[in-house]
C-alpha cells in the first residue's frame, strides 16, 4: 500500500515535480499551491486562488496554472499573466489538467460545465486548446465531456487524454507543429473514471480512477499491467517525482466523505522512472 504522506485538502489536483521545491500541488475547493519538501514539510507557494485543476512548470521560474483561466504566476509574486481566458458565452467556462510537450507548447482542455463549483449550467462538452510558441492559442480537438489527464508518449507522437464523463482515455497522433489527429480510443476504465495520468519511460500510462480507490497503469497497447491501490476512492491524479523520478506521488480528494478535508498525498515506489514534463516556453509578456 502507497505511503501516506500529509492530508487535509478538500480537493488535491495538478501534482507536479519541482526539482527544488518538492511535490507541488493545488487544493481546487479550498484554494492555494502547496509544495512538500524532501524532509515532508508542507509549505504554500501560492495563496488563495481555487479551483486550479493543472500545473506545468514554465522555464521562467513560476507555473502555467489552469482553472477559470490558463495564465502564468511567478514564485516571486509579481503580477499573474493571463495566456488563455474563458468564454463563457460560448460554453468555455474554464480550463482543467493542463500539460506540455517536448518544444514547451501548452496544452490544455477546457471545460463546458464546472464539474465543482455549481454555475447552474447544464454539462456541455469542452475542447481541447494549444498555446503556442508564439503565444497564439488554437482548437486542436473537440467533444470532451469532461476533460481531464493529459500526457504524451516518450516518442512525443501520441496524446493521452482523459475524458472522465465518457469513462475513457483517448490518444491523439500529433503533428510536427503540434497539431492532433483524429483522437481514438485507448482504454476504457472498468473501474472509476479517468482523472489525472501520466505516462513512464516503458510507454505505459498511469492513470488514476476516481471513485476506483487506485492507479490504474496501462500497457501502451491498452492492456491491464496492474492496478496500485490506495484506501481512498477518490484517486485524482499522479505525479512522477524523486531524484530519479521512480517516486509515484498519488493524490486524493475527500468525495463524500464527512467534514470535506481528507484529500491526501501518497507516494509509491515504481520499478520504471517516469517522463519528465518538459517545461512551458509560451511566452509570458
Amino acid at each position: 500500500m502507497p505511503e501516506r504522506l500529509t492530508g487535509g485538502y478538500g480537493l488535491i489536483e495538478g501534482p507536479v515535480w519541482d526539482g527544488d521545491r518538492g511535490l507541488l500541488y493545488s487544493d481546487v475547493l479550498f484554494g492555494g499551491v502547496f509544495a512538500l519538501g524532501p524532509d515532508g514539510t508542507v509549505s504554500t507557494v501560492f495563496e488563495h486562488r481555487r479551483g486550479i485543476g493543472g500545473m506545468s512548470p514554465h522555464v521562467a521560474g513560476g507555473l502555467v496554472v489552469s482553472g477559470r483561466n490558463v495564465s502564468y504566476k511567478g514564485f516571486d509574486g509579481g503580477a499573474t499573466v493571463t495566456l488563455l481566458d474563458r468564454d463563457p458565452d460560448h460554453g468555455n467556462v474554464g480550463y482543467n489538467d493542463i500539460t506540455t510537450d517536448a518544444a514547451g507548447r501548452v496544452y490544455a482542455g477546457s471545460l463546458g460545465a464546472s464539474p465543482v463549483f455549481e454555475d447552474g449550467r447544464e454539462p456541455r462538452a469542452g475542447d481541447l486548446y494549444l498555446i503556442d510558441l508564439d503565444g497564439s492559442a488554437r482548437v486542436v480537438g473537440h467533444d470532451v465531456e469532461l476533460t481531464n489527464g493529459l500526457g504524451f508518449s516518450p516518442d512525443g507522437r501520441t496524446l493521452y487524454h482523459s475524458d472522465s464523463r465518457r469513462q475513457t482515455v483517448f490518444s491523439y497522433p500529433v503533428a510536427d507543429g503540434g497539431d492532433l489527429g483524429e483522437k481514438t480510443p485507448f482504454v476504457r476504465t472498468e473501474r472509476g473514471a479517468p482523472d489525472g495520468l501520466v505516462v513512464s519511460e516503458d510507454g505505459a500510462v498511469w492513470v488514476a480512477l476516481a471513485g476506483g480507490s487506485a492507479v490504474g497503469v496501462y500497457e501502451p497497447d491498452g492492456t491491464v499491467r496492474e492496478y496500485v491501490e490506495i484506501p481512498q476512492p477518490m484517486c485524482t491524479s499522479v505525479c512522477f517525482g524523486g531524484a530519479d523520478l521512480r517516486d509515484l506521488y498519488i493524490v486524493t480528494g475527500s468525495g463524500d466523505a464527512p467534514g470535506g478535508r481528507v484529500g491526501a498525498v501518497y507516494r509509491h515506489p515504481a520499478e520504471v522512472a517516469g517522463l519528465a514534463v518538459p517545461p512551458a516556453r509560451v511566452p509570458i509578456s
